[in-house]
């Protein structure tokens, strides 16, 4: 029985609340699984199970797979979906309200696999990302964001979420997944990106003001770091002038010029004169 019949079976609507649009494709979930790197000695967290497809997908290959899935209306559909897998474990409960201790202790070592709805996506990675929770995070996205999470400095997709990623680790676009994928059919292309993390890539002794920096960098695009520095942590100009200097960097330059590297620099140098978290 194939997915649609399932959904149609238990009277299943789809909710706009939630953004919904479910992977159907055999050929497809079996890529991303791959492009997860997923394996029998895994725990893999995924996040949005959905219809149960891709939960499926990677239960065929990982040791144990642990799914949140907010719609309660699910549980009929994934009963059926799931049921010939012992190794799946699926929660309902909104996964931005669960316990962030208990998430970190649990999957701080997990792989993350999910197909992300689309008005969720930046929170849902933002938590991941400062909460420490996988070792790697292969998500699916809408293609305008998966352009920005893989961007180089200086161009315009470059941002606050890029340099955040690259700050602990570093992104990859692995495939496009054209809209007619998904069911039902969304009005944007998508795209599947894996974020590694790297475990002191950098030597940061200030993490939190590096974060800091990159978030107030980017609050107007247009003005100079100097001056979103200047306003966003209530700085003296002098002082970030003369960090800016020290790192042999223009008064004029923007946010969106630095690399990672260069924020944690800029951090350190702040952090010298005086400047914390």
């Amino acid at each position: 029985m194939n997915v649609k019949d399932i959904l149609y079976q238990n009277g299943f609507s789809f909710s706009k609340r939630y953004g919904q649009n479910f992977l159907t494709d055999g050929n497809l979930l079996a890529a991303i699984v791959q492009d997860a790197g997923v394996g029998p000695d895994d725990l893999v967290l995924e996040i949005g199970a959905g219809a149960g497809t891709l939960t499926a997908a990677l239960a065929t290959v990982a040791g144990k797979v642990v799914a949140y899935e907010i719609d309660e209306r699910l549980r009929p559909v994934l009963a059926t979906t799931l049921g010939a897998f012992d190794n799946t474990e699926v929660i309902f409960e909104d996964f931005m309200r669960a316990d962030a201790a208990a998430l970190r202790q649990r999957f701080a070592h997990a792989k993350v696999v999910a197909n992300l709805p689309y008005y969720v996506t930046t929170p849902i990675l933002m938590r991941l990302l400062e909460e420490g929770i996988g070792d790697s995070i292969t998500i699916t996205v809408q293609k305008e964001v998966a352009d920005r999470l893989t961007a180089a400095p200086d161009t315009k997709e470059y941002g606050a979420i890029t340099v955040k990623i690259n700050l602990v680790g570093r992104a990859e676009m692995c495939r496009v997944v054209g809209r007619n994928m998904f069911y039902p059919v969304p009005n944007v292309d998508s795209a599947v990106v894996r974020i590694d993390r790297i475990p002191h890539q950098y030597d940061d002794p200030h993490p939190a003001l590096s974060a800091k920096l990159a978030r107030c960098a980017f609050a107007m695009r247009r003005k100079t770091l100097v001056n979103n520095l200047t306003m966003g942590l209530s700085l003296p100009r002098e002082t970030v002038e003369g960090a800016l200097v020290d790192l042999g960097l223009p008064l004029t330059v923007r946010g969106e010029t630095l690399s990672a590297a260069q924020y944690v620099a800029l951090a350190a140098a702040l952090a010298n004169r005086g400047v914390d978290a």
